[in-house]
């Protein structure tokens, strides 16, 4: 790869990272009421911090202009794509109910998984280095989780585009179990930020998985 390499690693999750976050903020303003979320406004604050956590880290681990690692990256990226958009299908058959749905759902994730084990398995054949298996599959998930994250919030807007009160944020105050816009907000917060704190933990631990069995065979 050439000195361009970095940044085309870098930029498209960056902007990806940038736009879940700033559609995540207009959903939240005003923000000084974030409080009034569940769990003394966790709820909303836990995507805000991983998102800004991505930011740091994805300009940090695309920073590094060893080859190999570059490699590694650009394997992460390749399986990361196709695994996101099975997270956003699990997003969206998460509406619809029924026990077969359910299994369907179980199996997307899997095969999301397999294949940032996957990505863990190149990293190591192309660099010779098992360890980079884990770093293939963090950032492989890391895509996934951004692309995940990002089809959970942007529904959030596309069913609930209007508030249910003058004052958007009277809805919150205690909950409103009640309230069918809560409830669906709270799931989409949820889902993203299940998305991006457990999607790279288990492509971490896959890609390191499949990159030893590259490396025994």
């Amino acid at each position: 790869m050439g000195r361009g390499a970095p940044l085309l690693l870098r930029i498209p999750l960056l902007l990806l990272a940038i736009i879940d976050l700033v559609v995540l903020s207009l959903r939240l303003w005003p923000w000084q009421e974030i409080a009034y979320l569940p769990n003394a406004g966790t709820t909303g604050y836990d995507p805000i911090i991983c998102l800004v956590t991505y930011i740091g880290l994805v300009y940090w681990l695309s920073g590094n202009c060893s080859q190999a690692v570059r490699k590694a990256l650009s394997a992460g990226t390749i399986m990361g794509l196709p695994a996101g958009l099975l997270l956003v299908a699990h997003t969206t058959l998460a509406r619809w109910p029924g026990m077969q749905i359910a299994y369907f759902m179980i199996g997307l994730l899997i095969v999301a998984g397999i294949l940032w084990g996957i990505a863990g398995s190149q990293a190591s054949r192309a660099t010779g280095n098992a360890g980079l298996g884990i770093v293939a599959g963090i950032w492989s998930a890391m895509v996934s989780a951004l692309i995940g994250s990002g089809a959970a919030l942007a529904e959030i807007n596309l069913q609930n585009p209007q508030p249910l009160t003058l004052d958007p944020w009277k809805q919150y105050e205690g909950l409103a179990i009640g309230n069918q816009t809560v409830q669906e907000l709270v799931h989409s917060l949820n889902t993203a930020t299940a998305f991006l704190l457990i999607c790279p933990l288990i492509g971490g631990a896959l890609g390191l998985i499949f990159a030893l069995a590259a490396q025994k065979d």
